[in-house]
């Protein structure tokens, strides 16, 4: 029997064990009376997880401000008066178009996020949020392990050391794939062997004491699933998701910042419109750049070697216009 298949702790098809979804259960059905703006659409995400990749999820757990608390932000000295959602929308795309940050930093929100090690290690580099991680030292971690579908498993990149190339396929996609799940599973065994204790801390041969969690959890593998709390303002939010919900963002990570999107979309909608317009989908022009694009349009034809730009500032800017590299 597996870790985590015993005292109550059998997993659901979301990745939570039986007992957090009991717990979020029963906080769902838990109502509270209050004076502070809520958003209807977020409501009905709280304690809801999103799946994410093969055991992993985000789950809203609490939220603070809406778009109302942008605009009142930026509106320091006026009350709502009888203004329009659309002057709202203006005034937000405003603040997005130039850059503001301040009033976006006034709404925050908190994630329950359970995630692979090695994207944690990633994600960890944002250091502009709350962090709160399942401690490794004080509970033994789940036999439950990242192992990438057939489609995502891929070669590195011979062009970006960063990136992946062609699709592993066949005999050596499953060479790939055995290896990923004995090396996790041989290693897990070997924690859980040296931790001699069960989930409930006891020891398993009373005549040998195991070794300390803090030294046994070395010796796991990177996509083994942790899980944290992750609380941000808003603006700090945007700048994770637009980085790691961009199509360059390694896979992993980028699955997890399009559920979040998802919940943006909910919490703050005139902000995620203006948000996906003027940074999700956009691109920035350098001065270099802007000056090569007066030049197209005034009908000059040029080249890379005259436009001012390396290699790789040209085809991002052709890339964009859509023109032969």
């Amino acid at each position: 029997m597996q870790a985590g298949e015993r005292m109550g702790l059998e997993r659901t098809g979301t990745g939570l064990t039986a007992a957090q979804q009991a717990e979020i259960e029963e906080s769902r059905q838990a109502s509270h009376a209050t004076r502070r703006a809520t958003v209807a659409a977020l409501e009905a995400l709280l304690h809801s997880a999103i799946a994410v990749l093969d055991h992993g999820f985000i789950r809203v757990v609490d939220y603070m401000g809406d778009d109302d608390a942008v605009v009142q932000a930026a509106r320091v000295s006026y009350g709502r008066g009888t203004r329009r959602v659309s002057e709202d929308a203006g005034l937000i795309r405003y603040l997005m178009r130039h850059r503001h940050s301040t009033p976006f930093e006034m709404c925050e929100i908190k994630f329950h996020v359970k995630l692979p090690i090695f994207v944690a290690r990633q994600w960890i580099r944002h250091r502009t949020a709350n962090v709160n991680e399942y401690s490794a030292r004080y509970s033994i971690l789940d036999r439950e392990f990242y192992i990438p579908a057939p489609e995502h498993l891929a070669a590195q990149s011979a062009a970006n050391r960063q990136g992946r190339g062609a699709l592993l396929e066949g005999a050596e996609a499953e060479d790939v794939l055995r290896v990923l799940r004995e090396d996790a599973a041989r290693n897990h065994d070997h924690y859980v062997a040296m931790l001699n204790e069960d989930e409930a801390g006891s020891r398993l041969d009373p005549a040998r004491a195991g070794l300390a969690r803090e030294l046994a959890r070395m010796n796991l593998t990177l996509n083994t699933y942790t899980q944290w709390y992750w609380k941000t303002d808003l603006h700090n939010l945007m700048h994770f998701l637009s980085l790691r919900a961009d199509a360059h963002a390694q896979y992993e990570i980028r699955a997890y910042a399009e559920a979040m999107m998802a919940c943006l979309d909910a919490w703050v909608p005139l902000t995620a419109a203006a948000f996906r317009d003027y940074r999700l989908g956009a691109f920035t022009f350098s001065s270099a750049m802007l000056a090569l694009l007066r030049r197209m349009l005034a009908g000059e034809a040029v080249d890379q070697k005259g436009s001012g730009l390396n290699r790789r500032e040209w085809d991002e800017v052709m890339t964009v216009l859509q023109r032969p590299l």
